[in-house]
């Protein structure tokens, strides 16, 4: 008898715990979900805005798009996608509460995918920024924005995976954007331009495209989106300085990460002919380890390190040639978006 109720014990529960070591109920667990997704979606929503613009097509027809922004500043400051508002100057942003402003594009960044717009309407409600930094992959991460013009939608999901890359286009100049976060939280059109968020409703990505099905991808914020963003709202625009070169990061050959204490380098793949890069001496297969003296672990770091203040001034490049560590000099000018 005793080894017949073993045997019930054991399929009722697999696992062959007793009662005492049973963890939470499917309902538990699901109310723990729930009660994180609710906590987002009442402190997120009202930072997050449907848009409307209308801009002139080819054919000298007005055409309409919509999107979404969401407000960073109780002044009217607000981020949106800059293919969401790309040939527009002004449109309107309506709220879930139903109220309905003006606003005017204040800059855009095509090769960030960003823009900041100023709302009319006195105090409103501002999203806190995270950083993307820190998310994790299966982490939870929650959409809010505006899919097919319903206003105030909430959708949620995981962190499917980080520092994927989006191409992004300006006239004839095209950027890879690093680190964009991918999540199978359901976006749609409409939702670019829209927060994704942590758990806590802090904001670390501005929802940008929708790859398929299940797949959706997001700008992140971190150190280098919040310079450019800073740089719209000061500027109505973000200077980089341009190197002519193509690269990626790669782990650091075994020698020298002893060497220099770290993993990972960034690696020159192409360099553009006549290019700043070219007249300085960078080739192909050089690692770069260090801009200034300053640690570049990835393009992220590059980009961060390369910021306007460097455009027409010296910089010093120290890379790793067939394995062994050098210095050159380049002069970067300023990308002509």
């Amino acid at each position: 008898m005793a080894e017949l109720t073993f045997i019930e014990d054991l399929l009722a529960d697999p696992q062959g715990r007793s009662h005492d070591q049973e963890g939470p109920s499917d309902e538990e667990a699901l109310d723990a979900y729930s009660r994180a997704v609710i906590l987002v979606a009442e402190r997120l929503t009202p930072s997050v805005a449907s848009l409307r613009v209308s801009r002139r097509g080819r054919s000298g027809r007005t055409l309409d798009g919509a999107g979404s922004g969401v407000v960073i500043a109780t002044d009217g400051f607000a981020l949106t996608s800059a293919h969401v508002v790309a040939g527009a100057r002004r449109g309107q942003a309506t709220f879930p509460d139903g109220s309905d402003h003006g606003f005017e594009v204040v800059g855009s960044d095509p090769l960030s995918d960003l823009a900041v717009l100023c709302i009319d309407g006195g105090s409103l409600t501002a999203a806190e920024l995270g950083d993307a930094e820190r998310l994790r992959v299966g982490q939870l991460v929650v959409a809010i924005g505006n899919p097919h013009g319903f206003g105030g939608s909430v959708t949620a999901g995981v962190v499917s995976a980080l520092g994927r890359s989006l191409p992004t286009r300006s006239g004839s100049m095209t950027r890879i954007v690093d680190n964009v976060i991918q999540t199978d939280a359901a976006l749609n059109p409409g939702n670019s331009g829209g927060a994704l968020s942590d758990g806590r409703g802090r904001v670390v990505g501005i929802n940008t495209a929708v790859a398929g099905v299940g797949l959706g991808l997001a700008v992140p914020i971190n150190s280098a989106t919040r310079r450019i963003i800073a740089g719209l709202m000061s500027d109505g625009r973000f200077r980089r300085a341009y190197l002519g070169l193509g690269g990626g990061e790669r782990p650091l050959p075994p020698r020298l990460a002893r060497e220099l204490g770290r993993r990972s380098c960034v690696e020159v793949v192409e360099v553009v002919e006549r290019g700043p890069a070219a007249r300085g001496g960078l080739r192909p297969g050089d690692l770069i380890v260090a801009v200034d003296q300053e640690p570049v672990g990835g393009m992220n770091d590059l980009q961060r390190l390369l910021a306007g203040d460097r455009i027409g001034a010296p910089v010093i490049f120290t890379i790793a040639r067939v394995g062994k560590l050098e210095r050159v000099q380049v002069t970067p000018v300023e990308l002509d978006a």
